[in-house]
């Protein structure tokens, strides 16, 4: 089991979440973050870091963001891993 981060972490990407993984399954896309499924631990340490409550587990994602599930798996191969905090975007 995995934890998704959703729709509300777009344009934003704050990265509270990320300092705290001990696992380091975070990636920085472009406009949010993604978490790669194969690599979370499921601890729900991030869930309660981040603070447009954007991270879920991946059986309780609500179905208007449902989608979400297989972009982090998706995206997060694609992206770079992010370990440390960063400002968030300007239009957060």
């Amino acid at each position: 089991m995995a934890h998704v981060v959703t729709q509300p972490c777009v344009g934003c990407r704050y990265t509270d979440c990320v300092v705290v993984c001990p696992v380091e399954c975070f990636y920085e896309g472009e406009k949010m973050l993604y978490i790669h499924p194969d690599e979370c631990i499921d601890c729900e340490a991030c869930v309660a870091e981040c603070p447009v409550e954007a991270i879920f587990h991946e059986d309780n994602v609500p179905d208007e963001w449902k989608n979400y599930t297989e972009m982090n798996a998706e995206m997060a191969s694609q992206c770079k891993v992010i370990t440390e905090k960063k400002k968030p975007l300007a239009d957060s």
